[in-house]
């Protein structure tokens, strides 16, 4: 999804078997393996098959492109501890039984992915009141804005504002994460085309996974020396860097292929 997101949506061109089961082969993928990669990927309904004699090229499915859209959009745009508040919290209260296990999954990814963190059961918040329009979005969708409650406030006295930070994200785990992000790519220096297609497909795989982890609190709420903000400049710099040398090796796959 990575290599379909990053070289086949911005080409607007459907792409050939040989161009992505060659691209895997840069990450040790065998033929095999790639194949039935793609084949997995279709079956999940995001490539449809067009057929000319023998030869099979893939067209990215309008759900693909929608999926794939949102999440460039998301990804490219995301950053770290760069907000400015008004101090308000969005709290939406929305409870699911134990027993709806997948229920509960997918609105804990579905809201994680918009940013939100649960302090306690049932109990979730972001640090910005249009969230809500997210919230609902996600409600709907999973068919449980019916039972849910939305407020908008300031915190009150009682406890502290960073225990309940804590309570809801993980932030040392993140800052974790974006410190071996820093350690990977600040060294890396790929010098052969397939190195840069390689550095910047890896980075990006590797960068998707922030938004899902760091809910982009702003400045106020993030500890001292918070590395996100690092993280986020170096990938900008080298998405920029690489991202030329990038295209120009998988156009050559895709004209080599064609």
């Amino acid at each position: 999804m990575t290599i379909l997101g990053e070289f086949v949506l911005p080409r607007g061109e459907p792409v050939w078997t040989a161009t992505l089961v060659n691209a895997l082969a840069l990450f040790g993928v065998e033929e095999k393996s790639a194949r039935q990669a793609v084949a997995r990927t279709s079956a999940e309904g995001w490539l449809a098959a067009e057929r000319l004699g023998r030869r099979v090229r893939w067209h990215l499915t309008p759900p693909a492109r929608r999926l794939l859209v949102e999440g460039a959009e998301r990804i490219y745009g995301f950053g770290s501890g760069n907000r400015d508040w008004d101090g308000r919290w969005l709290v939406v209260l929305v409870s699911v039984p134990e027993t709806m296990r997948d229920l509960r999954h997918r609105l804990r990814t579905r809201l994680s992915w918009a940013g939100f963190g649960s302090p306690a059961p049932g109990v979730w918040i972001a640090p910005r009141a249009d969230a809500e329009a997210d919230a609902k979005l996600v409600l709907d969708e999973l068919s449980l804005s019916e039972s849910a409650m939305s407020f908008v406030a300031s915190y009150g006295a009682l406890g502290r504002e960073q225990d309940m930070v804590a309570a809801a994200w993980h932030l040392d785990d993140v800052a974790r994460r974006y410190d071996e992000f820093i350690e990977e790519f600040g060294r890396l220096r790929p010098r052969t085309p397939d190195d840069v297609l390689r550095a910047q497909t890896r980075l990006v795989h590797e960068w998707r996974r922030f938004p899902f982890l760091d809910p982009q609190l702003p400045a106020e709420l993030l500890p001292a020396r918070w590395s996100g903000t690092k993280a986020t400049a170096l990938f900008n710099d080298r998405h920029v860097r690489w991202r030329d040398g990038a295209r120009r090796r998988w156009d050559e796959l895709a004209e080599a292929a064609g």
